[in-house]
Protein backbone atom coordinates (compact mmCIF):
# COMPACT_ATOMS: atom_id res chain seq x y z
CA UNK A 1 0.00 0.00 0.00
CA UNK A 2 1.37 3.54 -0.74
CA UNK A 3 1.97 5.76 1.83
CA UNK A 4 0.23 8.43 -0.55
CA UNK A 5 -2.80 6.88 -1.13
CA UNK A 6 -4.93 9.47 1.33
CA UNK A 7 -4.32 13.06 1.55
CA UNK A 8 -4.16 14.13 4.97
CA UNK A 9 -5.37 17.39 4.00
CA UNK A 10 -8.48 16.77 2.69
CA UNK A 11 -9.23 13.31 4.61
CA UNK A 12 -13.02 12.74 4.38
CA UNK A 13 -13.09 13.70 0.80
CA UNK A 14 -10.02 11.10 -0.16
CA UNK A 15 -11.66 8.29 2.23
CA UNK A 16 -12.87 6.22 0.08
CA UNK A 17 -10.00 5.84 -2.10
CA UNK A 18 -7.78 4.74 0.65
CA UNK A 19 -10.85 2.52 1.80
CA UNK A 20 -11.00 0.83 -1.35
CA UNK A 21 -7.21 0.13 -1.46
CA UNK A 22 -7.42 -1.31 2.59
CA UNK A 23 -10.15 -4.09 1.72
CA UNK A 24 -7.75 -4.94 -1.20
CA UNK A 25 -4.58 -5.36 0.83
CA UNK A 26 -6.86 -6.73 3.39
CA UNK A 27 -8.55 -9.02 0.98
CA UNK A 28 -5.31 -10.01 -0.61
CA UNK A 29 -3.77 -10.91 2.24
CA UNK A 30 -6.28 -13.28 4.19
CA UNK A 31 -7.01 -14.90 1.14
CA UNK A 32 -3.80 -14.90 -0.99
CA UNK A 33 -2.55 -17.22 -3.14
CA UNK A 34 -0.94 -19.78 -1.25
CA UNK A 35 -2.45 -23.55 -1.48
CA UNK A 36 -4.29 -23.56 2.15
CA UNK A 37 -6.45 -20.18 0.71
CA UNK A 38 -6.68 -22.27 -2.61
CA UNK A 39 -7.85 -25.49 -0.61
CA UNK A 40 -10.25 -23.54 1.61
CA UNK A 41 -11.88 -21.84 -1.31
CA UNK A 42 -11.98 -25.21 -2.76
CA UNK A 43 -14.25 -26.64 0.04
CA UNK A 44 -16.14 -24.07 0.28
CA UNK A 45 -17.43 -24.78 -3.32
CA UNK A 46 -17.59 -27.65 -3.15
CA UNK A 47 -19.96 -27.20 0.47
CA UNK A 48 -21.87 -24.90 -1.34
CA UNK A 49 -22.46 -27.34 -4.43
CA UNK A 50 -23.76 -29.82 -1.92
CA UNK A 51 -26.38 -27.31 -0.60
CA UNK A 52 -27.25 -25.73 -3.38
CA UNK A 53 -28.44 -29.26 -4.32
CA UNK A 54 -29.95 -29.86 -1.11
CA UNK A 55 -32.42 -26.42 -1.70
CA UNK A 56 -33.19 -27.67 -5.00
CA UNK A 57 -34.76 -30.75 -3.99
CA UNK A 58 -37.18 -28.53 -2.12
CA UNK A 59 -38.47 -25.31 -4.10
CA UNK A 60 -41.26 -25.17 -2.43
CA UNK A 61 -39.48 -24.76 1.04
CA UNK A 62 -37.20 -22.43 -0.31
CA UNK A 63 -39.65 -20.21 -1.97
CA UNK A 64 -41.32 -20.50 1.79
CA UNK A 65 -38.07 -19.11 3.72
CA UNK A 66 -37.59 -16.59 1.05
CA UNK A 67 -41.80 -14.98 1.42
CA UNK A 68 -40.77 -15.36 5.29
CA UNK A 69 -37.64 -12.78 4.41
CA UNK A 70 -39.59 -10.35 2.21
CA UNK A 71 -42.40 -10.46 5.20
CA UNK A 72 -40.04 -10.23 7.67
CA UNK A 73 -38.12 -6.71 5.27
CA UNK A 74 -41.46 -5.05 5.22
CA UNK A 75 -42.20 -5.72 8.31
CA UNK A 76 -38.95 -3.22 9.45
CA UNK A 77 -39.93 -0.63 6.90
CA UNK A 78 -42.57 -0.44 8.27
CA UNK A 79 -41.87 -0.20 12.09
CA UNK A 80 -39.04 2.15 10.15
CA UNK A 81 -41.51 4.75 9.12
CA UNK A 82 -43.75 4.10 12.41
CA UNK A 83 -40.29 5.16 14.74
CA UNK A 84 -39.82 8.47 12.25
CA UNK A 85 -43.16 9.94 13.45
CA UNK A 86 -42.44 8.17 16.66
CA UNK A 87 -39.19 7.76 18.68
CA UNK A 88 -40.64 5.88 21.27
CA UNK A 89 -41.41 2.77 19.04
CA UNK A 90 -39.89 -0.42 19.51
CA UNK A 91 -37.84 -2.27 17.18
CA UNK A 92 -38.71 -5.68 15.78
CA UNK A 93 -35.28 -6.74 15.93
CA UNK A 94 -33.52 -6.96 19.07
CA UNK A 95 -29.33 -7.69 19.33
CA UNK A 96 -28.29 -10.93 19.42
CA UNK A 97 -27.11 -11.82 23.64
CA UNK A 98 -24.00 -10.37 24.07
CA UNK A 99 -23.61 -8.81 20.78
CA UNK A 100 -22.00 -5.15 21.72
CA UNK A 101 -21.67 -4.03 18.07
CA UNK A 102 -24.77 -1.93 18.33
CA UNK A 103 -24.58 -0.71 21.77
CA UNK A 104 -23.61 3.48 20.70
CA UNK A 105 -27.22 5.00 21.60
CA UNK A 106 -27.87 6.00 17.60
CA UNK A 107 -28.70 2.84 16.28
CA UNK A 108 -31.91 2.67 17.84
CA UNK A 109 -32.59 6.45 18.53
CA UNK A 110 -32.40 7.82 14.87
CA UNK A 111 -34.95 5.76 12.09
CA UNK A 112 -32.21 5.67 9.10
CA UNK A 113 -29.42 3.86 11.28
CA UNK A 114 -32.03 1.65 13.08
CA UNK A 115 -33.40 0.53 9.91
CA UNK A 116 -29.82 -0.34 8.53
CA UNK A 117 -29.13 -2.35 12.09
CA UNK A 118 -32.78 -4.22 11.52
CA UNK A 119 -32.58 -5.32 8.01
CA UNK A 120 -28.95 -6.19 8.26
CA UNK A 121 -29.82 -8.32 11.81
CA UNK A 122 -33.21 -9.70 9.78
CA UNK A 123 -30.29 -10.93 6.90
CA UNK A 124 -28.40 -12.40 9.14
CA UNK A 125 -30.91 -14.46 11.20
CA UNK A 126 -32.61 -15.51 7.59
CA UNK A 127 -29.38 -16.89 6.09
CA UNK A 128 -28.44 -18.67 9.42
CA UNK A 129 -31.81 -20.20 9.86
CA UNK A 130 -31.70 -21.25 6.38
CA UNK A 131 -28.70 -23.41 6.77
CA UNK A 132 -30.18 -24.95 9.61
CA UNK A 133 -33.68 -25.49 8.26
CA UNK A 134 -32.11 -26.98 4.63
CA UNK A 135 -32.56 -31.27 5.13
CA UNK A 136 -29.74 -33.57 3.31
CA UNK A 137 -26.16 -31.38 4.25
CA UNK A 138 -23.77 -33.65 5.95
CA UNK A 139 -23.75 -32.48 9.22
CA UNK A 140 -19.28 -31.66 8.78
CA UNK A 141 -20.65 -29.88 5.27
CA UNK A 142 -23.07 -27.87 7.62
CA UNK A 143 -21.08 -26.73 10.35
CA UNK A 144 -17.94 -25.59 7.74
CA UNK A 145 -20.59 -23.85 6.08
CA UNK A 146 -22.12 -22.27 9.52
CA UNK A 147 -18.35 -20.81 9.72
CA UNK A 148 -18.19 -19.45 6.33
CA UNK A 149 -21.96 -18.43 6.71
CA UNK A 150 -20.96 -16.30 9.83
CA UNK A 151 -17.31 -14.85 8.71
CA UNK A 152 -19.27 -14.02 5.76
CA UNK A 153 -22.30 -11.82 7.79
CA UNK A 154 -19.59 -10.66 10.61
CA UNK A 155 -17.54 -8.97 7.96
CA UNK A 156 -20.10 -7.20 5.94
CA UNK A 157 -21.79 -6.14 9.16
CA UNK A 158 -22.98 -2.12 8.67
CA UNK A 159 -20.68 -1.65 11.99
CA UNK A 160 -17.16 -2.43 9.82
CA UNK A 161 -18.20 0.53 7.31
CA UNK A 162 -17.83 4.58 7.96
CA UNK A 163 -20.93 5.52 6.26
CA UNK A 164 -23.11 3.05 8.25
CA UNK A 165 -21.82 3.38 11.77
CA UNK A 166 -23.29 6.58 12.91
CA UNK A 167 -20.74 6.26 15.73
CA UNK A 168 -17.46 6.43 13.40
CA UNK A 169 -19.56 9.17 11.25
CA UNK A 170 -19.89 11.63 13.98
CA UNK A 171 -16.56 11.13 14.80
CA UNK A 172 -14.99 11.13 11.76
CA UNK A 173 -17.05 14.52 11.26
CA UNK A 174 -15.75 15.84 14.91
CA UNK A 175 -12.21 14.83 14.49
CA UNK A 176 -12.22 16.34 10.81
CA UNK A 177 -10.95 13.09 9.45
CA UNK A 178 -7.79 13.15 11.94
CA UNK A 179 -9.29 9.76 13.00
CA UNK A 180 -8.44 7.82 9.98
CA UNK A 181 -5.70 9.71 8.91
CA UNK A 182 -4.49 7.81 12.53
CA UNK A 183 -6.23 4.62 11.45
CA UNK A 184 -4.29 4.37 8.36
CA UNK A 185 -0.71 4.73 10.14
CA UNK A 186 -1.88 1.62 12.28
CA UNK A 187 -3.80 -0.10 9.35
CA UNK A 188 0.38 0.17 7.23
CA UNK A 189 2.06 -0.74 11.00
CA UNK A 190 -0.06 -4.04 11.31
CA UNK A 191 0.15 -5.06 7.45
CA UNK A 192 3.91 -4.63 7.34
CA UNK A 193 4.06 -7.46 10.96
CA UNK A 194 1.58 -9.32 8.91
CA UNK A 195 2.13 -12.88 7.31
CA UNK A 196 -0.09 -13.88 4.74
CA UNK A 197 -3.18 -12.67 6.80
CA UNK A 198 -3.98 -9.49 8.40
CA UNK A 199 -3.17 -9.70 11.97
CA UNK A 200 -4.49 -6.53 14.12
CA UNK A 201 -3.44 -5.44 17.20
CA UNK A 202 -5.15 -6.01 20.11
CA UNK A 203 -2.80 -4.26 22.69
CA UNK A 204 0.07 -1.80 22.69
CA UNK A 205 3.34 -3.15 21.88
CA UNK A 206 5.03 -1.11 23.86
CA UNK A 207 3.16 -1.05 27.11
CA UNK A 208 4.78 -4.52 28.59
CA UNK A 209 7.91 -5.26 28.61
CA UNK A 210 9.15 -8.73 29.49
CA UNK A 211 10.66 -9.09 33.00
CA UNK A 212 9.23 -6.10 33.81
CA UNK A 213 6.12 -5.99 34.47
CA UNK A 214 5.48 -9.28 32.86
CA UNK A 215 6.88 -12.51 33.52
CA UNK A 216 8.62 -10.79 36.91
CA UNK A 217 8.08 -13.67 39.40
CA UNK A 218 11.98 -13.74 40.13
CA UNK A 219 13.30 -17.35 39.01
CA UNK A 220 16.31 -18.47 36.94
CA UNK A 221 17.24 -20.40 34.08
CA UNK A 222 19.04 -23.42 34.88
CA UNK A 223 19.00 -25.50 31.33
CA UNK A 224 19.01 -24.93 27.83
CA UNK A 225 18.61 -27.16 24.46
CA UNK A 226 17.71 -26.73 21.30
CA UNK A 227 14.27 -27.04 22.35
CA UNK A 228 13.57 -25.05 25.50
CA UNK A 229 14.80 -23.49 28.34
CA UNK A 230 13.96 -24.93 32.48
CA UNK A 231 13.06 -21.79 34.67
CA UNK A 232 13.33 -22.13 38.51
CA UNK A 233 11.40 -20.27 40.27
CA UNK A 234 13.12 -18.83 43.39
CA UNK A 235 11.14 -20.30 47.00
CA UNK A 236 8.98 -17.29 48.41
CA UNK A 237 9.00 -19.41 51.77
CA UNK A 238 11.23 -20.74 54.21
CA UNK A 239 10.25 -24.61 53.74
CA UNK A 240 8.97 -26.06 50.11
CA UNK A 241 7.28 -29.27 49.78
CA UNK A 242 9.25 -31.81 49.06
CA UNK A 243 8.25 -33.27 45.77
CA UNK A 244 8.91 -30.50 43.02
CA UNK A 245 6.11 -29.13 40.12
CA UNK A 246 7.10 -28.81 36.83
CA UNK A 247 4.70 -26.92 34.14
CA UNK A 248 4.63 -27.95 30.88
CA UNK A 249 2.50 -24.77 28.79
CA UNK A 250 1.13 -25.31 25.24
CA UNK A 251 4.58 -25.22 22.95
CA UNK A 252 2.13 -23.07 20.23
CA UNK A 253 2.81 -20.64 22.74
CA UNK A 254 4.61 -18.55 25.35
CA UNK A 255 4.88 -19.75 28.77
CA UNK A 256 4.56 -16.58 30.59
CA UNK A 257 0.03 -16.78 30.60
CA UNK A 258 0.82 -18.47 33.40
CA UNK A 259 3.11 -15.92 34.84
CA UNK A 260 1.31 -12.34 33.97
CA UNK A 261 1.53 -9.52 35.79
CA UNK A 262 2.00 -10.34 39.90
CA UNK A 263 -1.78 -10.46 40.15
CA UNK A 264 -2.41 -12.82 37.70
CA UNK A 265 0.28 -15.38 38.05
CA UNK A 266 -0.29 -18.69 38.71
CA UNK A 267 3.54 -19.09 38.98
CA UNK A 268 3.85 -16.64 41.34
CA UNK A 269 0.67 -17.98 43.22
CA UNK A 270 1.96 -21.79 43.50
CA UNK A 271 5.22 -20.50 44.64
CA UNK A 272 3.47 -18.77 47.73
CA UNK A 273 1.88 -22.56 48.25
CA UNK A 274 5.19 -23.83 48.69
CA UNK A 275 6.41 -25.42 45.48
CA UNK A 276 9.40 -25.47 44.21
CA UNK A 277 8.46 -24.56 40.78
CA UNK A 278 9.98 -25.03 37.21
CA UNK A 279 8.52 -24.36 33.60
CA UNK A 280 9.32 -25.01 30.51
CA UNK A 281 9.75 -22.13 27.90
CA UNK A 282 9.77 -23.44 24.48
CA UNK A 283 11.82 -22.22 21.37
CA UNK A 284 10.55 -19.95 19.03
CA UNK A 285 11.23 -22.44 16.09
CA UNK A 286 12.42 -20.93 12.63
CA UNK A 287 13.33 -22.97 8.88
CA UNK A 288 16.38 -24.20 10.89
CA UNK A 289 14.34 -25.86 13.28
CA UNK A 290 11.93 -27.47 10.44
CA UNK A 291 12.56 -30.94 11.60
CA UNK A 292 11.76 -30.63 15.00
CA UNK A 293 8.83 -33.77 15.67
CA UNK A 294 6.41 -33.88 18.61
CA UNK A 295 8.50 -37.18 19.75
CA UNK A 296 11.36 -34.43 20.01
CA UNK A 297 9.13 -32.27 22.32
CA UNK A 298 8.96 -35.71 24.37
CA UNK A 299 12.15 -36.83 24.50
CA UNK A 300 14.37 -33.72 24.76
CA UNK A 301 11.35 -31.61 25.82
CA UNK A 302 9.52 -32.74 28.63
CA UNK A 303 11.63 -35.99 29.71
CA UNK A 304 14.79 -34.18 29.61
CA UNK A 305 12.90 -31.41 32.06
CA UNK A 306 12.01 -34.30 34.51
CA UNK A 307 15.27 -35.66 34.74
CA UNK A 308 17.22 -32.40 35.09
CA UNK A 309 14.66 -31.51 37.87
CA UNK A 310 15.84 -35.13 39.51
CA UNK A 311 19.34 -33.86 39.38
CA UNK A 312 18.91 -30.29 40.51
CA UNK A 313 16.28 -31.06 43.60
CA UNK A 314 17.61 -35.33 44.32
CA UNK A 315 13.79 -36.20 43.98
CA UNK A 316 13.01 -38.88 41.61
CA UNK A 317 9.36 -37.72 40.37
CA UNK A 318 7.56 -34.44 39.96
CA UNK A 319 4.17 -33.31 39.99
CA UNK A 320 3.03 -32.23 36.76
CA UNK A 321 0.56 -29.37 35.42
CA UNK A 322 0.00 -29.45 31.39
CA UNK A 323 -1.71 -26.80 29.77
CA UNK A 324 -3.37 -26.98 26.82
CA UNK A 325 -1.70 -29.08 24.14
CA UNK A 326 1.28 -29.00 26.79
CA UNK A 327 -1.43 -31.44 28.66
CA UNK A 328 -1.13 -33.94 25.54
CA UNK A 329 2.56 -33.99 26.15
CA UNK A 330 2.36 -34.65 29.72
CA UNK A 331 0.25 -37.73 28.64
CA UNK A 332 2.62 -39.06 26.03
CA UNK A 333 5.39 -38.52 28.46
CA UNK A 334 4.08 -40.58 30.51
CA UNK A 335 2.68 -43.16 28.53
CA UNK A 336 6.70 -43.64 26.88
CA UNK A 337 7.19 -44.01 30.97
CA UNK A 338 5.27 -47.08 30.94
CA UNK A 339 6.07 -48.69 27.31
CA UNK A 340 9.69 -48.36 28.67
CA UNK A 341 8.06 -50.36 31.75
CA UNK A 342 9.91 -47.51 33.64
CA UNK A 343 8.45 -46.22 37.26
CA UNK A 344 6.81 -43.08 35.60
CA UNK A 345 8.29 -40.22 37.03
CA UNK A 346 5.17 -38.02 37.16
CA UNK A 347 3.59 -38.49 41.01
CA UNK A 348 0.32 -36.64 40.08
CA UNK A 349 -0.80 -35.07 36.70
CA UNK A 350 -2.54 -31.78 36.19
CA UNK A 351 -4.37 -31.45 32.53
CA UNK A 352 -5.56 -27.72 31.80
CA UNK A 353 -8.30 -27.52 29.17
CA UNK A 354 -5.76 -30.67 27.36
CA UNK A 355 -7.27 -32.76 24.90
CA UNK A 356 -6.01 -36.46 24.69
CA UNK A 357 -9.18 -37.22 22.25
CA UNK A 358 -9.50 -35.22 19.19
CA UNK A 359 -12.93 -36.26 18.06
CA UNK A 360 -14.44 -33.23 18.82
CA UNK A 361 -12.23 -30.39 18.00
CA UNK A 362 -14.01 -27.41 18.63
CA UNK A 363 -14.38 -24.68 16.26
CA UNK A 364 -10.96 -25.67 14.97
CA UNK A 365 -12.80 -28.51 13.31
CA UNK A 366 -13.50 -26.17 10.16
CA UNK A 367 -10.31 -26.68 9.29
CA UNK A 368 -9.62 -30.65 9.58
CA UNK A 369 -10.02 -31.96 6.23
CA UNK A 370 -8.00 -33.62 3.97
CA UNK A 371 -7.39 -31.28 1.41
CA UNK A 372 -7.17 -27.86 3.90
CA UNK A 373 -4.42 -30.42 5.75
CA UNK A 374 -2.45 -31.27 2.98
CA UNK A 375 -2.07 -27.92 1.74
CA UNK A 376 -0.98 -26.72 5.17
CA UNK A 377 1.70 -29.19 5.69
CA UNK A 378 3.20 -28.11 1.72
CA UNK A 379 3.05 -24.30 2.96
CA UNK A 380 4.99 -25.27 6.03
CA UNK A 381 7.21 -27.82 4.62
CA UNK A 382 8.27 -25.23 2.19
CA UNK A 383 8.78 -22.02 4.95
CA UNK A 384 10.19 -24.80 7.46
CA UNK A 385 7.18 -23.94 9.73
CA UNK A 386 3.37 -22.93 10.38
CA UNK A 387 3.47 -19.31 10.83
CA UNK A 388 2.09 -18.55 14.34
CA UNK A 389 1.07 -14.84 13.09
CA UNK A 390 -1.40 -16.91 10.62
CA UNK A 391 -1.80 -19.40 13.54
CA UNK A 392 -3.14 -16.05 15.74
CA UNK A 393 -5.38 -14.54 13.23
CA UNK A 394 -7.06 -18.08 12.74
CA UNK A 395 -8.20 -18.49 16.18
CA UNK A 396 -8.91 -14.88 16.35
CA UNK A 397 -11.86 -15.45 13.71
CA UNK A 398 -13.13 -18.58 15.89
CA UNK A 399 -14.48 -15.38 18.11
CA UNK A 400 -14.51 -12.32 15.06
CA UNK A 401 -16.42 -9.79 16.54
CA UNK A 402 -14.88 -9.56 19.96
CA UNK A 403 -11.41 -10.61 18.70
CA UNK A 404 -10.61 -8.90 15.00
CA UNK A 405 -13.92 -6.57 13.49
CA UNK A 406 -13.94 -4.76 17.05
CA UNK A 407 -10.07 -3.77 16.59
CA UNK A 408 -10.63 -3.54 13.15
CA UNK A 409 -13.42 -0.77 13.70
CA UNK A 410 -11.14 0.92 17.35
CA UNK A 411 -7.87 0.68 15.06
CA UNK A 412 -8.39 2.00 12.02
CA UNK A 413 -12.15 3.94 12.04
CA UNK A 414 -11.18 5.41 15.52
CA UNK A 415 -7.75 5.85 14.93
CA UNK A 416 -7.58 5.19 18.77
CA UNK A 417 -4.85 2.25 19.59
CA UNK A 418 -6.33 -0.55 22.11
CA UNK A 419 -5.74 -0.12 25.41
CA UNK A 420 -2.98 -1.82 27.53
CA UNK A 421 -4.13 -5.73 28.06
CA UNK A 422 -1.70 -8.45 29.56
CA UNK A 423 -3.47 -11.37 28.40
CA UNK A 424 -4.30 -10.02 24.70
CA UNK A 425 -0.54 -9.05 24.59
CA UNK A 426 0.33 -12.39 25.61
CA UNK A 427 -2.30 -13.06 22.95
CA UNK A 428 -0.38 -11.28 20.32
CA UNK A 429 3.01 -12.25 21.32
CA UNK A 430 2.98 -15.20 18.70
CA UNK A 431 4.68 -18.41 18.36
CA UNK A 432 5.77 -20.55 15.32
CA UNK A 433 5.47 -24.49 14.82
CA UNK A 434 8.23 -26.57 13.39
CA UNK A 435 7.29 -27.92 9.81
CA UNK A 436 7.04 -31.78 11.32
CA UNK A 437 5.75 -31.13 14.57
CA UNK A 438 2.59 -29.02 12.49
CA UNK A 439 2.09 -32.14 10.10
CA UNK A 440 1.76 -34.76 13.24
CA UNK A 441 -0.88 -32.79 15.08
CA UNK A 442 -2.83 -31.85 12.14
CA UNK A 443 -2.80 -35.64 10.49
CA UNK A 444 -2.12 -37.93 13.44
CA UNK A 445 -3.53 -35.92 16.39
CA UNK A 446 -6.38 -33.83 14.56
CA UNK A 447 -7.62 -35.26 11.58
CA UNK A 448 -6.64 -39.46 12.45
CA UNK A 449 -7.43 -39.04 16.35
CA UNK A 450 -4.35 -41.46 16.39
CA UNK A 451 -3.40 -40.80 20.23
CA UNK A 452 -6.69 -42.13 21.76
CA UNK A 453 -5.80 -45.91 20.16
CA UNK A 454 -3.46 -47.79 21.58
CA UNK A 455 0.19 -48.40 19.92
CA UNK A 456 -1.34 -45.94 16.92
CA UNK A 457 1.64 -43.01 17.79
CA UNK A 458 5.45 -43.58 18.40
CA UNK A 459 7.77 -41.35 20.53
CA UNK A 460 11.55 -42.82 19.45
CA UNK A 461 11.01 -46.51 19.27
CA UNK A 462 8.21 -47.16 21.51
CA UNK A 463 4.33 -46.95 20.57
CA UNK A 464 2.66 -45.50 23.47
CA UNK A 465 -1.29 -46.51 25.02
CA UNK A 466 -2.17 -43.80 27.61
CA UNK A 467 -4.36 -46.67 28.66
CA UNK A 468 -1.44 -47.71 30.77
CA UNK A 469 -0.81 -44.26 32.49
CA UNK A 470 -2.00 -45.11 35.91
CA UNK A 471 -0.77 -41.54 37.35
CA UNK A 472 -3.72 -39.90 39.40
CA UNK A 473 -4.95 -36.97 37.22
CA UNK A 474 -6.65 -33.47 37.78
CA UNK A 475 -8.63 -32.20 34.67
CA UNK A 476 -9.61 -28.65 34.64
CA UNK A 477 -12.09 -27.73 31.71
CA UNK A 478 -13.59 -24.47 31.25
CA UNK A 479 -17.84 -23.83 30.17
CA UNK A 480 -17.12 -21.76 27.42
CA UNK A 481 -14.00 -23.34 25.89
CA UNK A 482 -14.10 -23.00 21.92
CA UNK A 483 -10.84 -24.43 22.10
CA UNK A 484 -10.51 -27.64 23.54
CA UNK A 485 -14.72 -28.11 24.10
CA UNK A 486 -15.15 -28.93 28.00
CA UNK A 487 -16.94 -32.51 27.11
CA UNK A 488 -14.66 -33.64 24.65
CA UNK A 489 -11.36 -32.70 27.07
CA UNK A 490 -13.60 -35.02 30.15
CA UNK A 491 -13.58 -37.40 27.56
CA UNK A 492 -10.38 -37.89 26.73
CA UNK A 493 -9.67 -38.40 30.62
CA UNK A 494 -11.31 -41.83 29.71
CA UNK A 495 -8.29 -42.57 27.51
CA UNK A 496 -6.54 -42.89 30.93
CA UNK A 497 -5.93 -44.86 33.83
CA UNK A 498 -5.65 -44.25 37.38
CA UNK A 499 -8.15 -42.27 39.65
CA UNK A 500 -9.30 -38.70 38.21
CA UNK A 501 -10.86 -35.50 39.07
CA UNK A 502 -13.07 -33.52 36.98
CA UNK A 503 -13.46 -29.62 37.37
CA UNK A 504 -15.29 -27.94 34.93
CA UNK A 505 -14.28 -23.96 35.41
CA UNK A 506 -16.47 -21.17 34.61
CA UNK A 507 -15.00 -18.75 31.77
CA UNK A 508 -12.69 -19.52 28.74
CA UNK A 509 -9.69 -20.93 27.16
CA UNK A 510 -7.46 -18.63 29.26
CA UNK A 511 -9.74 -16.47 31.33
CA UNK A 512 -11.12 -19.70 33.02
CA UNK A 513 -7.53 -21.00 33.84
CA UNK A 514 -5.82 -18.03 34.75
CA UNK A 515 -8.06 -17.06 37.67
CA UNK A 516 -6.80 -15.88 40.78
CA UNK A 517 -8.61 -16.67 44.33
CA UNK A 518 -8.07 -13.03 45.06
CA UNK A 519 -10.26 -11.51 42.79
CA UNK A 520 -13.15 -13.91 43.28
CA UNK A 521 -14.21 -13.64 39.68
CA UNK A 522 -15.17 -17.52 38.48
CA UNK A 523 -16.23 -20.30 39.89
CA UNK A 524 -16.64 -23.86 39.06
CA UNK A 525 -18.66 -27.54 39.04
CA UNK A 526 -17.61 -31.14 41.02
CA UNK A 527 -19.01 -34.21 40.22
CA UNK A 528 -16.94 -36.99 41.06
CA UNK A 529 -20.40 -39.53 39.97
CA UNK A 530 -19.93 -41.92 37.36
CA UNK A 531 -21.88 -40.68 33.88
CA UNK A 532 -22.57 -41.06 30.99
CA UNK A 533 -22.47 -38.01 29.15
CA UNK A 534 -21.38 -34.14 29.88
CA UNK A 535 -24.74 -32.72 30.22
CA UNK A 536 -25.62 -35.40 32.55
CA UNK A 537 -22.06 -34.94 34.56
CA UNK A 538 -23.23 -31.36 34.58
CA UNK A 539 -26.79 -31.28 35.63
CA UNK A 540 -25.27 -33.56 38.87
CA UNK A 541 -22.52 -30.98 39.63
CA UNK A 542 -22.15 -28.94 42.59
CA UNK A 543 -21.25 -25.34 41.97
CA UNK A 544 -18.31 -23.93 43.97
CA UNK A 545 -17.90 -20.48 44.26
CA UNK A 546 -13.70 -18.86 44.18
CA UNK A 547 -11.12 -19.92 41.97
CA UNK A 548 -10.12 -23.69 41.12
CA UNK A 549 -6.83 -22.81 42.42
CA UNK A 550 -6.97 -23.49 45.95
CA UNK A 551 -9.42 -26.93 44.88
CA UNK A 552 -6.34 -28.11 42.90
CA UNK A 553 -4.14 -27.20 45.81
CA UNK A 554 -6.43 -29.04 48.38
CA UNK A 555 -6.08 -31.92 45.85
CA UNK A 556 -2.25 -32.50 45.37
CA UNK A 557 -1.73 -32.17 48.89
CA UNK A 558 -1.31 -35.98 49.25
CA UNK A 559 0.83 -36.18 46.56
CA UNK A 560 3.40 -33.17 47.84
CA UNK A 561 5.62 -35.47 49.98
CA UNK A 562 5.49 -35.66 53.89
CA UNK A 563 7.86 -33.63 55.21
CA UNK A 564 9.14 -30.27 53.94
CA UNK A 565 12.33 -29.83 53.07
CA UNK A 566 14.37 -25.99 53.70
CA UNK A 567 13.88 -23.71 50.32
CA UNK A 568 16.13 -24.89 47.39
CA UNK A 569 18.55 -22.66 45.65
CA UNK A 570 18.06 -22.50 41.77
CA UNK A 571 20.48 -24.91 39.90
CA UNK A 572 23.11 -27.09 41.02
CA UNK A 573 26.42 -28.49 40.21
CA UNK A 574 25.54 -30.24 36.75
CA UNK A 575 22.79 -27.33 36.03
CA UNK A 576 24.10 -24.04 36.97
CA UNK A 577 22.45 -20.54 36.50
CA UNK A 578 22.33 -19.88 32.69
CA UNK A 579 20.83 -16.43 33.32
CA UNK A 580 17.48 -14.78 34.86
CA UNK A 581 14.32 -15.14 33.95
CA UNK A 582 12.36 -14.84 31.73
CA UNK A 583 15.58 -16.33 29.64
CA UNK A 584 16.45 -15.98 26.43
CA UNK A 585 14.16 -17.92 23.95
CA UNK A 586 10.58 -15.99 25.56
CA UNK A 587 11.98 -12.90 24.07
CA UNK A 588 12.01 -14.61 20.26
CA UNK A 589 9.72 -12.40 18.59
CA UNK A 590 8.05 -13.14 14.80
CA UNK A 591 9.38 -13.28 12.22
CA UNK A 592 11.78 -15.70 14.31
CA UNK A 593 15.79 -14.13 13.88
CA UNK A 594 18.44 -16.64 15.22
CA UNK A 595 19.61 -16.26 19.03
CA UNK A 596 22.63 -17.31 20.08
CA UNK A 597 22.30 -20.39 22.40
CA UNK A 598 25.21 -21.75 23.93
Amino acid sequence: MQQNTFNSQDPIGQFFNWNETMWSEMQKAKWGENPVSQALSQVNSDDLQLFYKAVSTNPMHLLDMQMQWWQGQLAICQNSMLKSLDSGAASIMTDPPGDRRFKHKAWKENPHFDFIRQSYLHFAKSLTDMLDIVEGVPESVRERLKFTFRQTINALSPTNFIWSNPEVLLRTIEEKGANLVKGIELFQEDMAASADMLKIRMTRESAFTLGENLAVTPGDVVFRNEIFELIQYAASTKTVHKTPLLIIPPFINKYYILDLTAQNSLVAWLRDQGHTVFIMSWRNPGREQASVSFSDLVQHGTMEAIRVIEQATGEKEVNAIGYCIGGTLLASTQAVYAAKRMKSRVKSATYLTTLLDFTQPGEVGVFINPPVIDAMVQMNEAQGYFDGRQMAVTFSLLRENSLYWNYYIDNYLKGQEPSDFDILYWNSDSTNLSATCASFLLRDLYLNNSLSQADAVKVGEFAIDLGKVTTPSYFLSTKEDHIALWDATFSGSNLLGGTKTLVLGESGHVAGVVNPPSKNKYGYWLNDADFDNSEQWLAKAKREEGSWWTHWQEWATPFLGEKAVAARVAGSIDHPVLMPAPGLYVTQNLPVTEVETA
